[in-house]
């Protein structure tokens, strides 16, 4: 690889910053609400020491960022998490 291959260029554009309604959004805590512009997508299921908790998917309608929300009653530090922009 060249080393031009591996630097970025000031005119890649990187992500998205996020809307003011996600930026609004308290991350890692478990009653936090969300905001109306956020699409649910799938559920899943993932194990954690005492047992399985529901991780829901969303995107932003208006900035595109992808999040998650854990569902974890046994952790009052699980909630909203940026997954991708």
């Amino acid at each position: 690889m060249t080393e031009s291959a591996t630097t970025a260029t000031p005119n890649t554009p990187g992500p998205k910053p996020l809307c003011e309604a996600c930026l609004g959004i308290q991350r890692n805590w478990r009653k936090a609400p969300g905001h109306p512009e956020l699409a649910q997508g799938l559920n899943r299921k993932e194990p954690r020491r005492h047992g399985q908790v529901t991780i829901t998917e969303y995107q932003c309608e208006r900035c595109g960022t992808h999040w998650d929300l854990e569902n974890d009653k046994n952790n009052l530090h699980a909630g909203w998490s940026v997954v991708a922009r």
